[in-house]
């Protein structure tokens, strides 16, 4: 039967819900932390390092920390753009968005690795895993590379990091690596798969340049869920090949070029009060454009496929609108407006998280009418009756969410 891992995706030091959640974990007998240097700008790492704090060494050794490197966001984005010297060869960067550039070269390697060790306060990391190396897959079929010819550069790319990442062994700063990447749970006929079968060749082979008797490749990391099943066939080569296998993205699924949160959530009691508070201080003409935004709203919570979507429409559609408006609204009045709306809005997206529940529930129905249980508990189910997965990587950004989920290893 599978472990549940701690997934940190969106676990920030600054909020102490997440860290008092990550000591909970600890606490309760979780025994592996997957985080990334990305992760909330290593909000994430910092969050751990917290937690950490408040065990003695004995505790701390029973928890395996595993981190990624690849991805160039946030502070590191705005480093290398001023100064690119912590990427020797800046050919290797992929310019994936304007926010977004990648890179799995041994200079950023060696450079990430110790960042990620001073936000863990570490002097050695458990587990290393390169993160979602195919963004070079993707940037070579959009500059219409063939396929053999981005294969083969992928591949050398992957030997000199196993290369790096061999180094960091033999210094000690790490005990073991590995791949994590979306692409290896792709149909092996889209163009973004990413082959698997010789990773273990370029692990030899890496370790052979740097002089280390036996190669310490250990873990794969991919997503695998109830709607997304292609991986389980990575993850019986993995475990065929003595590699560990790390399930990722369980409750967060795409099915159909969807994308789909498999949980149930209750719907709100509170929502129609703060409702119609806010529409009746609204109800005046200056304060119009937002009136008729919550007029709108409530009308089409149910029609958002997924809670991300909404994310999205949050921050791109709804924000904006309201700083604007409340530019009318007088600054003394300011502080309160923005009370109103933010428990408003809180309980707003309870309702679509509802509404999305019910949706995804009638949709997907063929997976879990005979499970009877929440669509997260069947979900979970699912993964930990599967032979070749080790781990569940699941985000507990609440004490509850740790006793619910561990309560399920019962």
């Amino acid at each position: 039967m599978s472990n549940f891992a701690f997934g940190t995706y969106r676990i920030s030091d600054l909020n102490p819900q997440h860290v008092a959640s990550l000591k909970e974990a600890i606490e309760s007998g979780i025994k592996m932390i997957d985080t990334s240097s990305n992760y909330m700008n290593g909000g994430a790492e910092r969050a751990i390092a917290l937690a950490f704090r408040e065990f003695d060494e004995d505790k701390k050794d029973e928890v395996e920390i595993v981190s990624k490197f690849g991805y160039i966001q946030g502070t590191d984005l705005i480093e290398y753009k001023e100064d690119s010297s912590a990427i020797k060869n800046s050919e290797e960067v992929v310019k994936y968005s304007q926010d977004c550039y990648h890179s799995i070269s041994k200079s950023f390697l060696h450079n990430q690795l110790s960042m990620s060790l001073k936000r863990l306060e570490l002097e050695k990391l458990d587990c290393y895993l390169i993160h979602n190396p195919e963004y070079y897959i993707l940037d070579a079929i959009n500059r219409g590379i063939s396929k053999d010819e981005r294969l083969d550069e992928m591949y050398r790319r992957l030997e000199e990091a196993f290369v790096g990442l061999e180094e960091e062994v033999k210094y000690r700063r790490i005990g073991s690596y590995g791949v994590s990447s979306n692409s290896f749970s792709l149909p092996e006929l889209s163009d973004e798969f990413l082959p698997y079968e010789d990773l273990l060749t370029l692990a030899q082979n890496a370790a052979k340049r740097v002089g280390n008797k036996i190669h310490s490749f250990t873990t794969i990391e991919l997503p695998i869920n109830i709607l997304e099943r292609d991986g389980l066939k990575c993850a019986s080569w993995a475990k065929n090949s003595g590699l560990r296998v790390l399930a990722n993205r369980p409750l967060n699924a795409k099915y159909n070029n969807r994308m789909y949160r498999l949980a149930d959530y209750e719907e709100s009691k509170e929502y129609y009060h703060h409702f119609n508070e806010l529409m009746e201080i609204c109800d005046s003409e200056a304060l119009k454009p937002l009136y008729n935004l919550l007029e709108q709203l409530d009308a089409n919570k149910h029609k958002f496929g997924w809670i991300g979507d909404y994310d999205i429409f949050l921050f791109t559609q709804i924000i904006p609108l309201i700083k604007k408006t409340l530019e009318k609204v007088d600054e003394r009045n300011i502080q309160a407006m923005l009370n109103f709306i933010d428990l408003y809005l809180a309980e707003y997206k309870k309702m679509v998280a509802y509404e999305c529940s019910i949706n995804t529930k009638k949709e997907l129905k063929e997976f879990f009418n005979e499970c009877g249980l929440s669509m997260q508990e069947c979900a979970i189910r699912f993964l930990m009756q599967s032979q070749n997965v080790d781990y569940i990587l699941v985000g507990m950004r609440k004490p509850s969410y740790v006793h619910q989920i561990l309560s399920w290893r019962r």
